[in-house]
């Protein structure tokens, strides 16, 4: 009898040991609301709406001046007309390379400033499960990476208050 209560006290002492301590984040709620994301969000579309603002002045004052143009060309002459509509050829053709150089700025930016956000909440869920004795912390996303997980092992809350709070610092 004793032998048998040592080998299931023993058997269950190294399941226990065997055990893995898991869990997921919800990847897009983590990034969409940490702060920082939220700031750097809100950061971008206001030199978005800046830029928008600056492009759209632009394009009216040209639109004006083709309407200047339409209503004088009848008493322009043929060479005056190809000048003026040469000119504004130009100032058309510059006014949409300025709008693509300036959108793939602003996007080239953002995208490198977004990545270095979801390096470092990577880095601080790394860290996270490393202090708290995780063997595995899951992401799950829009994709449904977990199609199934038991109650309790969703730590996205408890990750995102500590990463809002360092942010905070």
């Amino acid at each position: 009898m004793k032998k048998l209560l040592l080998v299931v006290l023993l058997a269950a002492g190294l399941t226990s040991c065997n055990e893995q301590k898991t869990a997921y984040v919800d990847t897009s709620k983590l990034i969409q609301e940490y702060k920082e994301m939220k700031e750097v969000e809100a950061e971008f579309t206001a030199k978005s709406d800046s830029i928008k603002g600056e492009l759209d002045t632009m394009a009216q004052d040209f639109q004006r001046e083709v309407e200047d143009y339409q209503a004088n060309m009848n008493s322009m002459s043929v060479d005056k007309r190809k000048e003026v509509e040469q000119t504004l050829m130009r100032k058309q053709q510059m006014i949409q390379q300025q709008q693509q150089m300036r959108g793939n700025q602003l996007r080239e930016e953002s995208d490198t400033v977004i990545d270095s956000i979801v390096s470092k909440v990577k880095g601080y869920v790394k860290d996270y499960g490393k202090d708290n004795g995780y063997t595995y912390i899951f992401g799950s996303n829009e994709s449904a990476n977990i199609m199934y997980a038991k109650d309790g092992l969703d730590i996205t809350e408890e990750i995102l208050e500590k990463l809002n709070a360092e942010y905070k610092k």
